[in-house]
C-alpha cells in the first residue's frame, strides 16, 4: 500500500520556492522594539515578525510556532498530595507566546494526567477568542472509552474545559496505535457512528477542521487518506524530523519515516501539523560530537532551532508544535520563527548527513509523552528510560573496568539513576504486567526494556563488564 517516497532531489529543488508557494505570511511578533524577556528578566534578542502559513481549508491564519500543552509546568507537592498545574505560571506562558504572534495551541483530554484542557481554557480564556485557535483531541485509547456514549462524553467535555462553544481543530488521536490497529481504529470511530458523528459536527461549524494524530500502523494511514473524498481531512499530524526523515524504520520496525508521511500529504494538498520535531527533546540533547558539528555552522543558534528550522522549511506544514515548559524554550523557539529562516538545500544535507552520526547511537525512542502513566505499580517509565538516553549521549554509559574515564562514569550513571528517579520508582519494581506497552506512540517494549536497565544497572553497582542494552 505504501506509494513511491518523493524523490529527494526534487523535493530539495522544490524546498527552494517553498515559501512563497504555501502562502507564508508575516505579521508582529510582539511591539515594535519590545525585546524577548528570559527567565531572569534578562533582555534578549529583538524579535521580528512571527512566520504564519495559511489553511487552505478555512482560510485561517496559523502561527507556524504551535503551543503544544501537553508538557505544562507543574508546583512541588507536599508528600501525600497530587501534583497540580502551576496556573500562573500556564497563564505567564501563554500571554508572551501570544503577545509575540503564537495563536496555535494544541492539548488533548489525555495530557498532563488529564488537567491539560482544563488548564489551557483557564489561560486562553483570558484573552479574546479570535485571537487563538484550539486544537484538541478525541483521546479515546482504552476499551472502556470505546463506546459511543463514552466517546461523545468525552468530546463534550472538552468544550466544558476549554470553556469554548466550538473547536477549531479537533483530531481522532493516535489512530495506527495497538496490535490490530486497523480493528482498534472501527472500534474506536467507525463501528460506534463517532466519526460520522464528528463529520455532521463539522458540517454545524461545532468543529471548524477535523484531522487526525497518526502513530504506528501504515495500513491506517493509508486508509484514511485513500478515503480523502469520504472524510475530507482538513489537516494531518504527524511526527516529522530530520531523523525520521529517513531512520524512523531504523530506530522502531514500526515506524515510517517521515519522508513518505509528509509526500502523501503533500501530494493531497492537505495540511501537516508537525509533532515531536525534538524527538521528546532527543534533538537536543545529543552527544557532545555532534552539538561541536551543529555550534560549528551556527555558534549562537541553539541546537534545538536547527530542527525546528527544519520543520518548518517545509511547505506543506502548517504548524510546528513545541511542550514548552519553561518561557526559556518558549523564547528560543520565538527566535527560530520569528520569523523563519528556511534551511537552504546545503544545510539539509548537513542534516540528514548529521542523523546518520545519530542514529548510531543505541538510545531508546522515548519521547517523554507519558501516555504509558501512571504505572500501576509506582514506576517512572519515562525518567528511568531517559536518564539512560541521557547518559549514552554524555558518555556516561560505564562498560569496562579497564577502560579510561570508566569509575567517573559509573559514579555519574549511578548517582544520576538515584538522582533522577526515587529508588521505589526505579525499574527493579516492574513486574512485566504490560499495561504500558499498547499506549506507546513508539512502541517500546517497555517491560523488556526496563529489565535490560536493571540488569544493567546490577550490573555497574557490582563493578562487572557490561555493554549497552
Amino acid at each position: 500500500m505504501r506509494k513511491e517516497n518523493i524523490d529527494r532531489r526534487s523535493f530539495l529543488k522544490r524546498l527552494g520556492l517553498g515559501a512563497s508557494a504555501a502562502g507564508l505570511t508575516l505579521a508582529g511578533c510582539g511591539s515594535a522594539g519590545k525585546k524577548l524577556v528570559g527567565k531572569a528578566g534578562e533582555t534578549g534578542l529583538t524579535p521580528g515578525e512571527m512566520t504564519y502559513r495559511i489553511n487552505p481549508t478555512t482560510g485561517d491564519k496559523v502561527s507556524l510556532l504551535g503551543y503544544g500543552c501537553m508538557r505544562w509546568p507543574f508546583k512541588e507537592a507536599k508528600e501525600g498530595e497530587e501534583e497540580e498545574i502551576d496556573q500562573d505560571e500556564v497563564n505567564r506562558l501563554v500571554d508572551h507566546a501570544i503577545a509575540n504572534g503564537v495563536n496555535y495551541f494544541d492539548t488533548s483530554p489525555a495530557y498532563c494526567r488529564g488537567k491539560s484542557e482544563t488548564a489551557t481554557g483557564i489561560a486562553l480564556s483570558r484573552h479574546p477568542r479570535d485571537k487563538y485557535f484550539i486544537a484538541t483531541k478525541l483521546s479515546n485509547f482504552s476499551p472502556q472509552t470505546w463506546s459511543r456514549e463514552e466517546s461523545l462524553k468525552m468530546y463534550n467535555d472538552s468544550f466544558k474545559k476549554l470553556q469554548v462553544d466550538y473547536i477549531d481543530y479537533l483530531l481522532l488521536h493516535g489512530v495506527g496505535m495497538g496490535t490490530d490497529a486497523m480493528e482498534e481504529f472501527r472500534q474506536r470511530y467507525i463501528d460506534n457512528g463517532v466519526l460520522d458523528y464528528l463529520l455532521e459536527e463539522r458540517e454545524k461549524g461545532k468543529i471548524r477542521n477535523l484531522g487526525f494524530s497518526y502513530h504506528g500502523d501504515i495500513k491506517v494511514f493509508d486508509y484514511l487518506l485513500e478515503n480523502q473524498d469520504k472524510y475530507k481531512w482538513d489537516f494531518v499530524q504527524i511526527q516529522h524530523n530530520y531523523l525520521d526523515w529517513k531512520h524512523a524504520k531504523e530506530i522502531n520496525p514500526r515506524n515510517t519515516d517521515s519522508e513518505y508521511l509528509y509526500g502523501e500529504l503533500e501530494k493531497r494538498n492537505i495540511p501537516a501539523v508537525i509533532m515531536e520535531p525534538l524527538l521528546g527533546g532527543r534533538l537536543s540533547n545529543v552527544p557532545d560530537h555532534i552539538v561541536a558539528r551543529l555550534k560549528e555552522k551556527e555558534p549562537e543558534r541553539s541546537v534545538a532551532s536547527w530542527a525546528f528550522r527544519y520543520a518548518g522549511t517545509f511547505p506543506g506544514v502548517l504548524t510546528v508544535l513545541s511542550g514548552m515548559t519553561y518561557m526559556e524554550h518558549l523564547e528560543d523557539n520565538l527566535l527560530s520563527y520569528c520569523p523563519l529562516k528556511p534551511l537552504d538545500d546545503d544545510e539539509i544535507k548537513y542534516l540528514y548527513d548529521t542523523a546518520d552520526l545519530m542514529v548510531q547511537y543505541p538510545t531508546i525512542a522515548c519521547n517523554d509523552c507519558k501516555y504509558c502513566m501512571p504505572c500501576p505499580y509506582g514506576i517512572d517509565i519515562p525518567a528511568i528510560l531517559l536518564h539512560y538516553n541521557k547518559c549514552v549521549n554524555e558518555g556516561n554509559i560505564p562498560q569496562n573496568a579497564k577502560d579510561p574515564g570508566y569509575a567517573k562514569a559509573r559514579k555519574a550513571f549511578l548517582i544520576g539513576y538515584d538522582r533522577s528517579v526515587p529508588k521505589l520508582r526505579q525499574a527493579s519494581h516492574c513486574i512485566g504486567c504490560s499495561q504500558c506497552e499498547p499506549h506507546c506512540p513508539q512502541n517500546i517494549k517497555i517491560p523488556e526494556r526496563l529489565h535490560a536497565i536493571d540488569d544493567f544497572v546490577e550490573q555497574v553497582r557490582q563493578n562487572r563488564e557490561v555493554s549497552l542494552i
